[in-house]
């Protein structure tokens, strides 16, 4: 019979292939010719859940006679019926082709069949009929009818393993698959249940019900920072669990999961599954078989978690899920949050958004019903909400050629005198962000880019953050030769660190950045410092804004509290009030009162009277306002072509083309063409054009129709960003 088969490559869709009737099912993986080459594939059926508006163009049927027959099917877990629909949901959604979507779900890697590990047990053959050495002796004076594994038995005995192959080949030996051990062990739904407060229990209750529901739905699970959010969803993975369920629980940052698995342990009892991209080849394929099995109950990771093969799913969870770090720009274009919601809605299960700050998109499906909403309004136990106060910059502004206040640098040596911990924020990674000749005015710019190179003063290098590439710090101007004439412009946290050295030289003091923590481990034993107070000041970028829990931390310091409000982004102010939202709340989030100190120059700006009022909802309402009239997200959609090219005319012709062809209907609108605020990227030039349309309108037709007979270079791309986040 004629069955379907996606491969994980770029074509437009399955490709037909021959197989006896019976042998395969939709779902199962198989082994295929394509070609002289033979790949994996899964054999597929395409679903009904993609809408119309945006379902691709079903290819034309291949006759019978040209079609290859299947090598064969591997002996591993099928692909689940959700996930398939929700690769195809997705790809249409994207305007991406269904391999390359499916790929994310079974890399080869993924699919090898697990290694059965073999142990020994007493053979056939009576030990009296064979000649005995004393080597030999010991081993069968060990073993038995229960396997034991070659490591225990050369250990046990002191021989080696070619003395039990020496009893194997005489019969008295013989070779067993060993029983393994789960890879992940059962959390237990009632190891240690939570005390909680009555506003907590009453929201735990509310989101455990949704879940014995075993329908889908979406919760907003909104509380101030240090409400106790984790534990009351706690309550709702317990439900997913005494169901026997599984529960999937996407976190924005890898650095997010350390502290998020010690809570969970000690509630649960073990440790759950981890996935994301730091996990090695061997582990990542033994846990994705273990959830393909079913074994792990619980699995936490970074949005590529969504693509695992849960054969049991029953609960959703997006934690932090206003973070931009949730959408994937490169490759397959989709928002984490966004499509977490759509796999939810294809299982059928629940799922739970929760934030301090939720995205306006968030909170407008709540005011238009379509999320339910559960508020925590206080911290838990005797914890209260830091004042936040402005430093003025202007009237209280720092040295020359320093970036503390002196009303920081006074709270920061008040809250050592109390033994109490202080944190110091900025956003901006390395010493400085710029670097110029104070002699000709020449900046040391990126080669393969349209961005400053960022001085690392303590590797002695200038480094693009944008494609890795990085040279030394020259000596002399690289333009007019002038020696010692290069100076740093702007701080970055490496130069907070030497200014903080100097005004707490007796102080020990933690940097924290993605680039000075370079794995999970670091990560962890950083966090286990501060809060064993070894540690009296913490220095860092966004990583520290993320859900720490310090106990003695109770002063928050702002170096540039305007940072991020510029460069025309449609969400640059709300990113700005969650973020530092965000890394307020690490202040004072046990018994001793917190303290939030913001420098700016920009006092009367809604995102600086948001953060010292703590008025999140009054300045979301007013960013609604701004946003609706204009039908701006999430009031209206848009859609990004980037144009790249290896040469600006190539770009300029390619986009110039677009916009002849840019689509005239009734509530859209295109923006552009125009060079994008980043114009080289790793040496493309690049152009922007913008689709914006009213809400009920779906622009993947329009798209379609749009790039319809467009035809590209081997230089040339395009690149098609739905619902995009960087305007970059």
């Amino acid at each position: 019979m004629r069955v379907s088969v996606l491969l994980p490559l770029p074509f437009p869709s399955a490709l037909d292939y021959l197989a006896p009737e019976g042998a395969v099912m939709p779902g199962d993986l198989v082994s295929v010719p394509l070609g002289r080459r033979e790949v994996t594939g899964c054999v597929w059926d395409m679903q009904s859940d993609v809408p119309a508006d945006f379902a691709p163009v079903v290819p034309k049927e291949v006759s019978l006679a040209r079609l290859k027959p299947l090598l064969g099917r591997l002996d591993i877990p099928a692909v689940p019926s959700d996930l398939r629909r929700f690769i195809d949901w997705l790809a249409a959604y994207t305007l991406t082709p269904p391999g390359l979507v499916l790929a994310m779900a079974i890399r080869a890697r993924h699919t090898q069949p697990a290694r059965v590990q073999l142990g020994w047990i007493r053979g056939d053959i009576d030990p009296a009929s064979v000649r005995l050495t004393e080597a030999r002796q010991r081993v069968l004076n060990v073993v038995s009818d229960r396997p034991l594994s070659t490591a225990t038995l050369t250990e046990n005995t002191g021989v080696s393993s070619a003395v039990l192959r020496g009893l194997a080949a005489v019969g008295v030996l013989q070779e067993v698959p060993l029983a393994v051990e789960p890879l992940f062990a059962p959390p237990d739904a009632a190891f240690h249940p939570p005390v909680l407060s009555e506003e907590q229990r009453e929201a735990a209750t509310h989101l455990a019900e949704g879940v014995r529901a075993h329908r889908f739905g979406v919760t907003l699970l909104e509380g101030v920072t240090g409400s106790g959010k984790t534990e009351v969803y706690f309550e709702a993975i317990a439900a997913c669990l005494a169901a026997g369920r599984q529960c999937l629980v996407l976190l924005p940052e890898i650095a997010l999961s350390t502290q998020w698995t010690d809570r969970f342990a000690r509630r649960f009892g073990v440790q759950p599954a981890l996935w994301h991209s730091e996990l090695g080849g061997r582990k990542r394929r033994e846990t994705w078989h273990a959830i393909a099995r079913g074994e792990a109950a619980v699995v936490v990771g970074a949005r590529s978690a969504l693509f695992l093969p849960f054969p049991a799913l029953g609960l959703i969870i997006v934690d932090e899920e206003h973070e931009s770090a949730f959408k994937q720009e490169e490759g397959v274009t989709y928002h984490g949050r966004d499509m977490a919601i759509v796999r939810a809605r294809l299982s059928d299960v629940p799922a739970i958004l929760v934030s301090a700050t939720p995205s306006l998109e968030t909170l407008t499906n709540v005011e238009n019903g379509r999320y339910e909403h559960v508020t925590l309004h206080r911290r838990h136990g005797s914890a209260t909400l830091p004042d936040v106060c402005l430093v003025d910059m202007r009237r209280a502004p720092p040295d020359r050629g320093q970036f503390l206040s002196p009303q920081l640098i006074e709270a920061v040596r008040a809250t050592f005198d109390r033994q109490e911990q202080a944190m110091l924020f900025l956003n901006r990674r390395g010493y400085a962000p710029l670097t110029l000749c104070r002699a000709c005015g020449h900046r040391m710019e990126c080669p393969n880019c349209s961005a400053w190179l960022v001085e690392h003063r303590a590797r002695q290098i200038l480094t693009c953050h944008h494609c890795g590439h990085h040279e030394a710090l020259p000596e002399t101007c690289p333009a007019c030769e002038a020696e010692s004439s290069l100076v740093a412009i702007g701080p970055g946290i490496e130069r907070v660190h030497e200014e903080a050295r100097l005004h707490f030289p007796e102080a020990r003091i933690l940097v924290m950045a993605s680039d000075t923590l370079g794995s999970p481990s670091a990560t962890a034993e950083a966090v286990r410092r501060i809060s064993d107070h070894e540690i009296d000041l913490v220095i860092g970028t966004q990583i520290v804004a993320k859900g720490w829990h310090f106990p003695d931390l109770t002063l928050v310091g702002v170096v540039d509290a305007d940072l991020g409000l510029g460069g025309g982004d449609l969400r640059a102010a709300e990113r700005t009030v969650q973020l530092l939202h965000q890394v307020s709340g690490r202040a004072g989030r046990a018994d001793k009162p917190g303290t939030v100190l913001l420098q700016s120059y920009l006092g009367d700006h809604p995102v600086m009277k948001a953060l010292v009022s703590n008025d999140y909802q009054a300045f979301m309402e007013q960013e609604s306002a701004q946003r609706r009239p204009g039908f701006w997200p999430p009031y209206g959609r848009l859609a990004a072509l980037i144009v790249s090219a290896d040469s600006a005319d190539s770009a300029d012709r390619l986009a110039a083309q677009l916009g002849a062809k840019a689509p005239d209907l009734p509530g859209t609108q295109v923006l552009g063409p125009a060079p994008a605020p980043l114009a080289v990227l790793r040496g493309r030039h690049r152009r922007r054009l913008l689709l914006r349309t009213r809400r009920n309108v779906a622009v993947q037709p329009i798209l379609r129709q749009w790039l319809e007979g467009i035809k590209l270079t081997t230089h040339q791309r395009i690149d098609i960003d739905i619902d995009p986040i960087s305007f970059l």
